[in-house]
This record gives structure tokens, sequence and C-alpha cells, in this order.
């Protein structure tokens, strides 16, 4: 990706969260000058990966595989003596024509909720003892507290206020309705780690790389310089 694409996509997402009052933490809005001079009292940033992040899945087409998102808080899975927090908290921004390909996670259990725009689209499948997609079984979904059973495939609509509980070995991808414009999602989880715990039902990549064109308007979460 361009530097300038990943800059534009960072502004919308923070225009879209302004626009439905969704307050963004202090890290979020620190230049990548104010990060050169930052010391070891931000770790929990750098380790945890808080901050902003764009995934094209290492396609080179953001306009069609790809979202912007925040990670707000996080704790880490491999050093859980020095952070304890058990839980994460997302934004993301999923553009109509955009697209999150079909993956489960081994050990992440999450909440992914509609929290304004346009109508957001999930389908899931259960997956099968070898880890492949199941498309025969039903599967067992829990939206808003409210049990329903599906068929394999059924791809759900989450309107505004609405969410679903993602369980781990559960594939879903996402997608939005089309006319109904970009949507804002928040993601409530268990301890996320993008690194290791993302099973793609086609392997691709993670982070995008990067064509600098122009200055960096942010830093993305994996980009923090290391203290001086």
């Amino acid at each position: 990706m361009k530097r300038s694409q990943i800059n534009k996509a960072l502004r919308e997402l923070e225009a879209m969260a302004a626009e439905y009052r969704f307050a963004l933490p202090p890290f979020c809005h620190l230049t990548p000058k104010e990060w050169a001079s930052i010391g070891h009292d931000h770790d929990e940033i750098r380790d945890n990966m808080l901050g902003w992040d764009i995934t094209d899945y290492g396609l080179g087409d953001f306009d069609r595989v790809g979202f912007s998102l925040i990670t707000i808080r996080n704790g880490n899975l491999k050093r859980r003596d020095q952070y304890r927090k058990t839980y994460a908290e997302k934004l993301l921004c999923l553009k109509e024509g955009q697209y999150a390909p079909n993956h489960f996670h081994w050990s992440k259990m999450e909440d992914i909720i509609n929290r304004g725009g346009g109508n957001l689209l999930i389908r899931v499948h259960n997956s099968l003892p070898d880890e492949s997609v199941d498309r025969v079984s039903d599967v067992e979904l829990h939206l808003d507290g409210v049990v329903n059973v599906v068929p394999a495939g059924t791809q759900i609509t989450l309107k505004p206020g609405e969410s679903i509980s993602i369980q781990p070995y559960l594939y879903h991808d996402f997608e939005v309705e089309t006319g109904t414009g970009a949507v804002l999602i928040g993601e409530v989880s268990e301890c996320n780690d993008d690194n290791t715990d993302n099973r793609f039902e086609k392997p691709i990549g993670r982070f995008p790389t990067i064509e600098e064109d122009e200055k960096p308007y942010r830093l993305l979460c994996n980009e923090y310089p290391k203290v001086k």
C-alpha cells in the first residue's frame, strides 16, 4: 500500500469515530515526531500493539480486501505476568466494497458490534476437526443474548446496535450490505494476537508492505520506534 492510502484510511476512521461520538484514547493522537522521544512508560502500547492498524492482507488491493482499525486495549498472551488484562477492544471501519476474508481464531472469543453506519454482513461456518470449513452442519449463534441455529454459510445482517458472539473455531467473514454505507464496528474480546491466533481459510498475510510516497499521518501499531 502507498503511505498516502494509509493516511487517507486513518483519517476516514478518525472522522467516523468522531461522527458517532466515539472518543479515542490519547495515544491515538500522538504524532510520529512525538513517538520518537517517548520512553518506556508507553511500553504497554508498544508491546500489545495498541493504536492504529491497516490491513490489506498482503494482497495490495485495500479497496476490495482489507479494512482500518484501532486496538484500544489489549492484554498479552505471551507476557501474562507483566500484562494481566484478559480482554481486548477494537474499533474498525469497513467500507462498501471491502471484504475481510474467512477465518477463525484458535483462542480468542469475540463480540462483533455494529456501532453505527450501514449494515454489517457476517457469514458463518463451523470448522471440521482438520480445521477446514464445515459446509454442512448447522451453526449455533448468540445474537445479543438470543440463541439462533442457522444453516452453514448463512450470512447474518447486523444493523446498528446489534452484535454477534464469535466462538473459537467458528469461521466468519465480513462485508457491508450494498447501499447502506460504511460501518463503524466494535470488537470486544479476549486477548488479541494477530500474529498467532488467526486461521484463514486460504493462507494470506496480515500487515501491508508500504510504499513511502508521503510522510505518515500516524504510526501504525507495528511501526513504533524502540526507546533510545
